[in-house]
């Protein structure tokens, strides 16, 4: 039995990402992700203009009259959303942490999904892959999807984002629309990155706090480790060691951004306290004109 208050947030969220979907990424999404070729509908009579490359040699013979094969896009798409549950994901200097924006980024990419007709699964990491769903349809299953991203206790608590990669590579053959929602707070998944978006529509989706980058101007803070448990006390008070603090921060979010571009990975970078559906709408707008 689930606890109220994650039966609440569940539903929170699905009310939430529903109506962003509904009046905004739609449409947008559907425009986005194309189906995986193009399957064959019926034969009819030629008729003028139509391209006589795509006419059927062998009804046309037998009927003594010109017919063709018409096709239409095949849209029904395998969507696997691949979720980060390490340590440092219970991170939030805000109202929500890491994890609860991931849960609703979760739902709103699974909501999209079901909108226009397509699967989606997901596969939870830590150091090892924790929990993987086959890809369903309908509301009941993105529903659950929401619930195990929220209330899922995970092993481990440390991050093997290669390992993740790698797993979802082996199980998933057809070609599927991948996200990686993770703070990227890790090492040598830059191959299997690679390998993974050579054979998948690819989007990393890095989500980051604003304290991690930007930590307050005064006084002395316990930083702890989500994933080692280590402590260590440092002195934002001093100029030099926030400021620090503060670049080496930054070069290292640099760093994963420069590490999808040399693979060559679309990503949507996320902030936690600043309104998420925008920067998704926008990529989704920019992938469309870019096709």
């Amino acid at each position: 039995m689930l606890p109220k208050e994650i039966i609440r947030q569940v539903r929170r969220i699905e009310i939430k990402t529903r109506k962003i979907v509904d009046e905004n990424l739609a449409g947008q999404y559907h425009s986005t992700f194309k189906g995986q070729g193009m399957e064959f509908e019926e034969v009819r009579a030629y008729q003028a203009g139509d391209d006589v490359r795509s006419i059927d040699w062998n009804v046309t013979a037998r009927a003594g009259a010109p017919f063709i094969k018409k096709f239409v896009e095949e849209r029904e798409l395998t969507v696997m959303i691949i979720v980060d549950m390490s340590g440092s994901q219970e991170f939030g200097s805000g109202q929500k942490t890491k994890r609860n924006v991931t849960a609703e980024l979760t739902a709103l990419f699974a909501f999209s999904a079901i909108r226009n007709q397509d699967k989606v699964g997901c596969l939870i990491f830590t150091d090892e892959v924790e929990l993987y769903i086959k890809p369903k349809k309908g509301k009941t299953h993105v529903l659950r999807l929401i619930r195990e991203v929220l209330a899922f206790e995970p092993r481990g608590v440390k991050t093997n984002i290669a390992e993740a990669l790698r797993y979802f590579s082996k199980v998933e053959k057809r070609k599927a629309v991948v996200f990686v929602i993770s703070d990227f707070m890790d090492e040598g998944y830059l191959k299997p990155l690679q390998y993974l978006g050579s054979r998948h529509d690819l989007i990393a989706v890095p989500v980051v706090d604003p304290r991690e980058l930007n930590p307050p101007d005064s006084g002395l803070y316990v930083l702890e480790d989500g994933e080692t448990g280590h402590e260590t006390y440092v002195d934002f008070g001093n100029k030099k060691v926030r400021e620090a603090y503060v670049r080496n921060a930054h070069a290292a979010s640099e760093e994963v951004i420069r590490t999808f571009r040399r693979s060559q990975v679309d990503h949507i970078p996320i902030e936690c306290g600043k309104p998420y559906d925008k920067a998704i709408i926008g990529f989704f707008r920019m992938r469309e004109l870019r096709r």
